[in-house]
């Protein structure tokens, strides 16, 4: 039996993204040309391959032993086609990086200019979130993460500076209406600035002193997603809302400028920098080999 190769493409699209809204999202289609494809592919085959109700899209029986057999070999044809990379004078194709917000903004950004000028034939896609989990979705080749979040049966390459800190600061005018902390423990009386995870997690305030280990539980009026909300939390924080702990080159420009001003900072907590990582298999796209080798050359 015979069937188009850009209608599998589409089932393939639908199946791993749980529905035709995500897929066209993740796929730069729309959802009625790949609702139309999977109709096609349906009728060719003569089976449903997918339930569809108003609020979910899920595999039949005969849809997920479909999958179960082209998943491999539809992979497989996608390497095939990427070898041929191999033979142009500079790669081709999309990347796509899942990477944390604090990344795209303190990382990337010595990066990627010279990347893609370097390359002009790779499309880069970032996809910059605060949610740790489920890194290699919306087929996201690689990612970038800290140690401690890590995932199993991949390879690491560090990328970025190998040592960062969080910086503790407010605004002095700030500070000169409600004091200077002089130890961790006094944080519990003044208003800070918190951070929540999209996973609900807002994280105790961690500093370390010649051994010792300190964690505050802060409050404060003012809690923000840890990502996009974060330069609201900066702004808040020099306009005199209260103390802000986060990625110290985040604060460096409003403490070297004197809109903030550091405050215990012996006891910054200082940690390893973050890893360029994909999963360990034998054959890598030439888009995510050309950015590993770019980063290797350069010691970036």
């Amino acid at each position: 039996m015979k069937l188009d190769i850009a209608l599998l493409h589409a089932v393939v699209a639908v199946a791993k993204a749980g529905g035709f809204r995500e897929a066209a999202r993740v796929t730069g289609s729309n959802a009625s040309r790949l609702s139309d494809a999977v109709r096609r592919a349906e009728e060719q085959l003569g089976v449903r391959l997918f339930h569809r109700t108003t609020r979910t899209v899920a595999l039949t029986e005969a849809g997920r032993g479909l999958m179960e057999r082209l998943l491999p070999a539809m992979n497989e044809i996608d390497a095939a086609l990427d070898s041929v990379n191999n033979y142009r004078e500079s790669p081709a194709g999309t990347l796509r990086l899942n990477v944390p917000v604090s990344a795209a903004r303190l990382i990337l950004p010595s990066i990627v200019p010279a990347f893609l000028l370097r390359y002009p034939d790779i499309q880069l896609e970032i996809v910059a979130e605060s949610n740790v989990q489920d890194v290699f979705r919306e087929d996201c080749d690689a990612g970038i993460r800290y140690d401690e979040s890590l995932e199993q049966d991949v390879i690491a390459l560090p990328i970025g500076p190998r040592r960062q800190r969080f910086a503790l600061a407010a605004s002095p005018a700030y500070l000169d209406l409600h004091g200077r902390p002089e130890h961790p423990g006094d944080l519990t009386q003044h208003q800070c600035i918190r951070g929540r995870f999209a996973s609900g997690i807002m994280p105790d305030w961690e500093f370390e002193r010649e051994g010792e280990t300190v964690r505050v539980k802060t409050r404060g009026q003012l809690v923000v997603s840890i990502g996009a909300a974060v330069d609201l939390a900066v702004e808040t924080a020099i306009a005199g809302g209260g103390i802000i702990y986060l990625f110290e080159e985040w604060l460096r420009p409003a403490i070297e400028n004197g809109e903030l001003e550091a405050i215990l900072h012996p006891w910054w907590l200082s940690f390893s920098g973050p890893y360029l990582y994909y999963p360990d298999r034998r054959l890598i796209p030439a888009p995510l080999r050309a950015f590993i080798d770019f980063i290797r050359e350069n010691n970036l």
